[in-house]
């Protein structure tokens, strides 16, 4: 079954939550949702310090003007992961999928290790990863992007060496990285420099293409100011940056997804509109490590994998993922494969008595469509081992008819 735009949710679902053992699991309801969905997806997750407003901006995507739970007060609303799948606006035949993640930084939580995990899975599930923050870009919102630079702890390409550093190699599968600055005053401060930019200059502006010299040891002496800075330039394959005026008066800030537009500043709404358009366009569909496109299934095994490989308290290793992902895939390729097989041979009972040499050139045909079935499904059999189980279950299916 396909997920089309009539299947679309009408609202945000809990994907990834705590259980009562305190560990993170992944909650049934949504993997048979995305089990639905055979189409590629497009994952946009939003991570940030609690109370910065990311779920206004996830409501935005979702083409919505409410949806995630929007917190005005010091309590996170979100907790653990929150997902939404709409049809993509812009790509045919695509599926987007939306993860609002729970507040990080809130300091009652407990477990400190909790929110490295939220943020791990976000890049991890992600094909465009949202960071979002408020007020300037100065060093104490660049020092807050610590959980980047724990991510080579927390994450493996590779499982052959355990202990060794492959954080290099990244790039190549990380998603792309969007910086939004919400509530954005215009000057940048970092130490005692200043840097005053115009909105219009900025909104859209390469992140960090000025940090060559904000962040220069003429002006900074500490290196760890620069170590969250280089850990995105090295991790991310492209960033962006956004900043985003105050929205509207204060005393409105509480029940944004209720006003009218025109109680909104329209600057706020025109980089809004620039930012949903920036992600529509340039967001690609999620892929795995090897290149094979992510489907909602496919994404819901991952979820899985990486949820349970984090809740034994080993590191999720992408790898192994996809090794995961292949078992699981081609087992149920096979399994399609033979269904269509059977399928095609029960109606042939009907025709019987037949000759021998018509029911083997209808087994010859079946063969051929159960295989074609398989490959749409299969991925990474490169021993052809589940091809010739496959094939070796058709032959079995059909003696037993002949023999009957």
């Amino acid at each position: 079954m396909k997920f089309n735009h009539h299947m679309s949710m009408d609202k945000p679902v809990c994907f990834i939550d705590t259980g009562s053992d305190g560990k993170l699991r992944v909650q049934q309801s949504a993997l048979q949702i995305l089990q639905q969905i055979q189409q590629p997806v497009v994952v946009v997750a939003v991570v940030g310090l609690y109370r910065t407003g990311k779920s206004y901006l996830m409501n935005r995507l979702a083409g919505k003007q409410s949806g995630f739970a929007l917190g005005s007060t010091i309590e996170s609303k979100t907790k653990g992961i929150w997902m939404w799948c709409v049809s993509h606006p812009t790509k045919a035949g695509t599926t987007l999928v939306l993860l609002d993640t729970e507040g990080l930084g809130d300091v009652d939580k407990g477990d400190p290790k909790h929110d490295t995990n939220i943020f791990s899975l976000a890049v991890l599930l992600s094909s465009t990863l949202v960071y979002n923050s408020r007020g300037t870009i100065d060093n104490k919102a660049v020092m807050d992007l610590q959980y980047v630079t724990e991510l080579s702890e927390c994450i493996k390409v590779k499982s052959s060496d355990e202990d060794a550093d492959d954080s290099s190699e990244f790039v190549k599968f990380f998603p792309s990285f969007i910086w939004a600055v919400r509530d954005f005053t215009l000057e940048l401060k970092i130490d005692v420099l200043i840097i005053t930019i115009t909105t219009s200059s900025c909104y859209c502006a390469e992140l960090f293409c000025y940090s060559s010299f904000l962040f220069s040891k003429h002006f900074i002496s500490v290196i760890e100011y620069n170590f969250p800075r280089d850990c995105i330039q090295k991790f991310f394959p492209s960033r962006k940056c956004f900043t985003f005026p105050f929205p509207t008066a204060p005393e409105n800030m509480s029940c944004l997804e209720s006003l009218n537009s025109a109680d909104i500043s329209s600057e706020f709404l025109k980089v809004t509109d620039h930012f949903c358009q920036f992600v529509f366009h340039d967001s690609c569909v999620k892929r795995l490590k090897d290149g094979h496109t992510v489907t909602g299934r496919v994404l819901g095994h991952l979820a899985k994998t990486y949820v349970d490989t984090i809740s034994s308290g080993a590191v999720p290793c992408l790898e192994n993922a996809v090794i995961a992902m292949a078992t699981i895939e081609n087992e149920a390729a096979v399994k399609e494969g033979l269904q269509v097989y059977q399928s095609g041979m029960e109606k042939l009972k009907d025709s019987f008595p037949l000759e021998l040499k018509d029911v083997s050139s209808e087994h010859q045909h079946l063969s051929s469509t159960a295989t074609q079935a398989f490959m749409k499904r299969s991925f990474r059999d490169t021993d052809g081992k589940n091809l010739k189980s496959l094939e070796v279950g058709n032959v079995r299916s059909f003696r037993m008819m002949v023999n009957h």
